[in-house]
């Protein structure tokens, strides 16, 4: 069986309440030896991180920061609250999801970019990698990114939707570039010549579960067994081995999110 991993999912979202452990247990059995469960809010990191303690030994870690959506939330105590979940728990391994959503703008744009760079300030800080969302913003994220050293930490452009020329860009600041079930649905070609160049030792794959199921998925609540679903329309993509492409997604998330661990 080819290993894994599943570069971005929400498994402290109220979609896995009932089966979590159901959800995790089919994860392995298909071969995804590593999760990064992911954070979108104060109250959200806190839930997450008690997940990826409770199931490290079964290749979870756990992120924790501000979505865009939920930049207006932040307030005095928020960037100290962060830091001391980091702080008091190793299995915090990454400053996500954060970045800029200006397709919904449920939070105010300025809102959203100051609290981007304030957490991009608690990634350098800590020596902690990023996991960015963009929809909509890719000028205005571009130069945040340039202006507070983004690069410095790296990271993911997770759920990638833009084209080739902005993969370019994430490859060009440091970032890896992530590919979700939105790869494989029919309109989209442009994401399909983005993950085309992008090399082996700069992919990752992901669900976002338990959103964009893969095609011909669609429509249920995705989990993170289907990575692997992933995996394979990108290697057949890209024209190379399942097994090619399983390995390089594995150490790629290794060598971004393991940084804390072996420090």
């Amino acid at each position: 069986m080819t290993p894994f991993v599943d570069g971005h999912a929400h498994l402290s979202m109220p979609a896995f309440a009932g089966d979590l452990d159901a959800v995790i247990a089919r994860a392995r059995d298909a071969g995804v030896e590593r999760i990064m469960t992911c954070a979108t809010s104060l109250g959200d990191a806190r839930r997450n991180t008690e997940i990826a303690a409770a199931n490290v030994t079964r290749g979870l870690l756990g992120s924790v920061g501000f979505h865009p959506h939920e930049a207006r939330h932040w307030d005095d105590r928020s960037d100290a609250a962060l830091r001391g979940l980091i702080a008091d728990n190793a299995v915090i391994a990454a400053i996500g999801e954060v970045g800029l959503d200006f397709h919904y703008d449920l939070s105010p744009r300025g809102v959203q970019e100051d609290v981007l760079r304030r957490q991009i300030g608690i990634a350098r800080d800590l020596d902690l990698p990023l996991i960015i969302h963009c929809r909509n913003a890719r000028e205005s994220l571009a130069a945040i990114l340039k202006d507070e050293r983004a690069g410095e930490v790296g990271g993911m452009l997770h759920c990638f939707t833009e084209d080739a020329g902005f993969a370019r860009l994430c490859l060009d600041t440091g970032l890896y570039v992530s590919f979700s079930g939105i790869v494989t649905f029919p309109r989209s070609e442009i994401i399909r010549e983005a993950a085309r160049i992008v090399p082996l030792d700069r992919l990752l794959v992901e669900t976002d579960a338990p959103y964009l199921a893969p095609a011909p998925r669609r429509g249920g609540r995705n989990e993170p067994a289907r990575v692997v679903d992933v995996g394979r329309f990108i290697a057949d993509l890209k024209g190379v081995s399942v097994e090619a492409l399983g390995s390089a997604v594995t150490a790629n998330f290794s060598r971004l999110f393991d940084r804390r661990r072996a420090a």
